[in-house]
């Protein structure tokens, strides 16, 4: 993941279905990452979660609520950029109006970023990066 974070092209990471464990981490490092909606993306199953916490893989279904890992809880977050809609309806339909979204997407970002040199590149996806997530500091006295 540190060689990846200093490459100085762009980075596009899509997830499109189950992102998780040191391959999830690894998305995160791209200048966009791009999510279906019904995806799932974290750096461990809610089983292995609700197994480490709670010694119990039955939690799962707990576990995965906590995790935050749906696109939309990951957008709200800022560790994903976008959510890529999924049609409801005939599976072969719906994949080919995924495919355009997630080609538009892709045409979109790639002429965005061939506007900035390597160094802003770099520097973006390390802003990027460090503005993911939330964190509140406690004063302790």
């Amino acid at each position: 993941m540190l060689e990846m974070a200093g490459l100085r092209v762009p980075i596009i990471s899509i997830v499109i279905g189950e992102g998780s464990s040191g391959g999830a981490l690894a998305l995160g490092v791209g200048n966009k990452v791009l999510m279906l909606e019904n995806a799932v993306y974290s750096i461990l199953s809610p089983e292995g979660y609700a197994s480490i916490l709670w010694k119990d893989s039955s939690r799962a279904k707990e576990a995965a609520e906590k995790m935050k890992m749906t696109a939309e809880d990951l957008y709200e977050m800022k560790i994903i950029d976008k959510i890529i809609k999924e049609p409801k309806g005939d599976l072969n339909e719906s994949f080919l109006k995924v495919a355009e979204s997630l080609k538009k997407e892709i045409k979109s970002t790639i002429k965005e970023m061939e506007k900035m040199s390597k160094d802003e590149i770099v520097e973006s996806r390390y802003q990027k990066f460090r503005n993911m997530g939330e964190f509140e500091v406690i004063n302790k006295k």
